[in-house]
């Protein structure tokens, strides 16, 4: 779909930004083709000249745009070179051949990228951009619960800071979260901080898990009852829940897992009507990859997602702000646990 030149010509601040934004259009009249079932087109003006911006910016900078599968579709589909959830931003990261990495996603995120690329400089939009699962343990917490558990090993989500992860003995994503538990060849773990994600988890392996009652602001206030009425209110729909979600609400769903497996769910069975019980921008996404398939949302925002815009990012490549840096003593410790999360992957 082109983007219709009459929008070009919408503005109530002034001739110059009619001018910024006419010199933007052929690059963002093509952008727009990929967006244009997710943004509508009288809106496209508004994103058009910080994406030309940044465009050019990640070219002087030698940058690059990670983003995750929450941030929202102007930023996913239009300025990021790599996307993914975390596991796949975390192995991606690695491989990065740019001096700058921006993370378009949350700070434990920009953190991780910076753990396996210590020699690079990495930029966080907004230092706000944080996680409710991160701010719920910290390392004393993880100490704590080594002397209550001696000998048992400590599985950590990536949603956690560095100074926690440099506590664990292994990091795991929701993608490699069974995998990880039973490569430990133990018969019982430490999963922390997400109690939700532990028991979806332990609900599929032996092993016993010992789980922290950290919960995902997003993802707890699915309810069991909602899928039901789902299920009444549109007939066939088919289910697809993060393992982030109360067990009630994965025992109700058609599909669980990660946001990397709700999307190759999609790819694979093409369901034509569905729900993705995640973040909003999620279904956004892969709507704009499936235009024919109907998405049904009752979703939930995450407020710190949110926080990352274009303008920020713009801002980031422009002032080579917020960069993120971790204390070397904490981020030696906190890269072992990384590593072997990727090695079990």
């Amino acid at each position: 779909m082109a983007l219709p030149s009459e929008v070009l010509r919408v503005d109530n601040r002034g001739e110059e930004p009619q001018r910024a934004r006419r010199a933007v259009a052929p690059h963002a009249r093509d952008l727009y083709a990929k967006v244009s079932h997710a943004i509508p087109a009288i809106e496209w003006p508004i994103y058009a000249a910080d994406i030309d911006a940044i465009m050019t910016l990640k070219r002087t900078r030698n940058a690059v745009v990670l983003a995750h599968n929450y941030q929202t579709p102007e930023i996913f589909h239009c300025v990021s070179d790599i996307v993914g959830d975390s596991l796949a931003l975390a192995r991606e990261a690695m491989n990065v051949d740019a001096d700058v990495i921006v993370l378009a996603g949350v700070h434990f995120m920009a953190e991780t990228a910076k753990l396996l690329n210590p020699d690079k400089t990495v930029l966080i939009p907004d230092l706000g951009a944080g996680c409710s699962l991160a701010e719920s343990i910290t390392p004393e917490d993880v100490r704590r619960l080594r002397r209550t558990y001696p000998g048992v090993p400590v599985v950590t989500y990536v949603n956690t800071s560095a100074a926690v992860k440099a506590e664990s003995d292994i990091c795991c994503t929701s993608g490699n979260a069974k995998a990880v538990v039973e490569s430990l060849g133990v018969d019982r773990v430490i999963m922390l901080p997400d109690e939700f994600l532990a028991r979806n988890i332990a609900a599929q392996t032996k092993v016993k898990i010992i789980n922290w009652s950290g919960h995902c602001e997003v993802h707890e206030l699915f309810t069991a009852a909602e899928v039901r009425e789902l299920r009444e209110d549109y007939p066939g729909v088919v289910v697809l829940a993060h393992p982030e979600c109360p067990p009630e609400v994965v025992a109700e769903a058609d599909f669980s897992g990660s946001t990397a497996a709700m999307q190759a769910y999609v790819a694979r069975h093409r369901p034509a009507r569905l729900v993705l019980l995640t973040e909003c921008s999620m279904s956004d996404n892969v709507a704009v990859q499936y235009p024919e398939l109907e998405f049904v949302r009752p979703c939930n925002l995450c407020p710190h997602m949110k926080k990352i815009t274009l303008g920020n990012i713009r801002r980031a490549l422009e002032t080579m702000h917020h960069e993120v840096r971790i204390d070397p003593a904490i981020a030696a410790r906190a890269r072992v646990a990384v590593e072997r999360m990727l090695a079990v992957s």
